[in-house]
Formats: C-alpha cells, structure tokens, sequence
C-alpha cells in the first residue's frame, strides 16, 4: 500500500511539467516521455552539446529544477527544455512504447485527416524532412497516396520537423504492417457534359510536337527527314521560328500531362 501510494506520488511530481506541455495548445502532435527514458542518460547521449543550459532545462522537464534566478533567465531555459524534449521524443517515438503511444493518437486521428478526397480521410502521421533540428517544419505523411502534406493549424506548421525524425513513420508501418492500407485504384476522371476527355488528344498533340522537334534537329543536321504532310507530299516547309527553350517546355508541359517518359 506504501509502495503504491509512493509511486503515484512520484509520478504526479514528476510529470508536472510534461503534462503542462503536452496539453499546451500547438503541442497535440507530442507524446508524453516516460520518466524511465527520461532518467536514463545513455537515452540523452550527445544531446548536451546541442541545448543551451542543458541540465537546468532536463532538471526542469522532471521538474527537479530549483535555481533562483530571473524572469529573463527561467525564460530562456524554458525555452531550451521544450527544445530539449522535443529532441527526446525523435529518439522515443521510434522505441516499443514510443510507438504504442504514437499508435494510439494516430488511430484517433490526433493528427488530422488525408485532405485527399480519393483517400476517404485516412490520418496523417507526423513525420520530418530531416533529422537536423531548425532546418523544416514537420509535414503529415498519408500512407494511403504516400504523399506529404502541411498541417492545417499555423500552430502545428511551426513545429520542428526533427521532433519526429525523418524514419519514426516508415518504422511505425514496418512494425505495424496491418495499418497499410490497400493502395486507391479510385482517379479523376476529367469530364465535359458527363463525356470523358479524349485522352488520345494530348497524346496526338504530344506526337505531332515530337515530330515537329524532329524535323528541326533533322534540318539543321542538313538530313532530308522524309516526313509527308497531310497531301502526301514531303515536308520542305522552312523550320518555325519558334524559340527551341520555349518548345521544350511545352514538351515537358504535355509529356507531364500525357504521363508518358522520352527517351532521347
């Protein structure tokens, strides 16, 4: 009965300042550490050299923090434990209970909605763009379209994306293989009046622009190209004044369009 009235205790105390910032408004994205990761120095190897006022900012996540000093001063630590923590919780997302916790918040949506529509609103999971802290923001990772979106909330865009580190999502769906979706065979299909677009029409454009390039290249190789026009007559008509750049990107424009790759 001691031993249990002793370890809530203990945990009310040292959970204060995590709870404080786990439910601050922007931090929804965030897990709360465990105080057993947070006590374990080999769990914070390195991350000393990377923290303004390290232990005062450790000492203060596990609330163990006890120096009298000014506004100025507790502001700036304060600022370089939510640093601090957030550098933690790259490294604890990608371990057994990390990813337990990240689970749960992801399975109720914590972290938005596929804004996809073909997606059905699957949710998102936070991922980063690189592991170097101050570098970007964090994205949302759908695994249905394997695409990256930005948060809704301006709050949540400024988050760091290195709190999450760029493989905490690719290890949560290797660990948890049955939370991959099947992948949507569902596309948009372009209209007009209820009929379908011919898609063969870009192709033709597409066709006649290559064969318009080819005879460029071919004349000023000075090579009769044998290309008929629409008489059945061979093409001796002098080469458009078209600037060849501004071709190339109207190549680049319809082959995107088409989904076709040249090779040339």
């Amino acid at each position: 009965m001691m031993d249990e009235f002793a370890s809530e205790s203990d945990s009310d105390y040292t959970s204060y300042w995590r709870d404080w910032f786990i439910s601050s408004r922007g931090n929804e994205y965030f897990c709360e550490i465990d105080e057993d990761y947070l006590t374990d120095r080999f769990n914070l190897t390195g991350l000393n050299t990377e923290v303004q006022y390290y232990q005062y900012a450790l000492d203060l996540i596990t609330d163990v923090f006890d120096l009298d000093c000014d506004d100025d001063m507790r502001e700036t630590i304060e600022k370089s434990a939510r640093h601090l923590y957030g550098l933690i919780h790259a490294r604890y997302i990608v371990t057994t209970r990390g990813l337990s916790k990240m689970l749960d918040k992801y399975k109720k949506a914590d972290f938005g909605k596929c804004p996809r529509v073909f997606c059905h609103s699957h949710p998102l999971l936070p991922m980063g763009q690189t592991d170097v802290p101050n570098q970007k923001p964090v994205k949302l990772y759908c695994v249905r379209c394997e695409d990256v979106y930005n948060p809704k909330s301006s709050r949540h865009a400024a988050i760091d994306g290195a709190y999450f580190g760029t493989s905490f999502h690719n290890i949560m769906f290797q660990v948890y293989p049955a939370l991959v979706p099947p992948k949507s065979s569902e596309r948009y299909i372009p209209r007009v009046y209820g009929f379908r677009v011919h898609a063969p029409a870009a192709l033709i454009r597409w066709q006649n622009m290559q064969r318009t390039e080819m005879l460029r290249r071919l004349r000023k190789l000075e090579v009769e190209s044998g290309f008929k026009n629409d008489n059945g007559e061979v093409d001796l008509d002098e080469e458009d004044d078209e600037d060849e750049d501004d071709l190339d990107a109207e190549n680049d424009v319809l082959i995107e369009g088409t989904g076709m790759n040249v090779v040339g």
